[in-house]
């Protein structure tokens, strides 16, 4: 990963490239789960302005991003996505920290995340790194995994 790689809250200015990079992050999936993922389907105008977005960016580029949503107990991880090109450099790692961090400094003791079923790496990524799984069940038409992480 790039170490001018700076992670910092989107603006309007950015939703096309945001929009680009979760459709580059998550095409991939789309043969596989015969839909579009929850992510593709996100109005990332309204998050943005929300202040729910937050961008990783290289040289100018987003490269990675983070929707962090506050619910009453919990930080939902609503998103976290990669530039295709820059996974495996640990940015997604980075991204992940900065989440729990977030979550940490609002106040909050858990951080909560959802994902597709038939997204098994991701299940099992997240697993690695903490998380666990509390149930599955239909939400928007997608099959989902949830999971929880408390945080130290």
């Amino acid at each position: 990963m790039p170490l001018s790689t700076e992670i910092r809250l989107a603006s309007q200015h950015d939703r096309p490239a945001v929009e680009n990079l979760v459709d580059a992050a998550y095409s991939h999936y789309v043969p596989r789960i015969g839909q579009k993922p929850g992510p593709m389907l996100d109005d990332y105008a309204a998050l943005i302005r929300e202040g729910v977005v937050h961008v990783a960016e290289s040289d100018g580029v987003i490269r990675g991003l983070v929707v962090l949503v506050p619910e009453p107990d919990v930080m939902l991880l609503d998103n976290i996505a990669v530039d295709p090109a820059f996974r495996g450099t640990g940015l997604g790692r980075r991204l992940m920290v900065f989440a729990e961090e977030a979550a940490r400094s609002a106040g909050y003791r858990s951080i909560r995340l959802y994902t597709h079923e038939l997204m098994s790496e991701n299940i099992a990524l997240y697993g690695r790194v903490g998380y666990r799984e509390t149930h599955r069940g239909e939400d928007e038409g997608l099959r989902r995994v949830f999971m929880v992480k408390t945080l130290a």
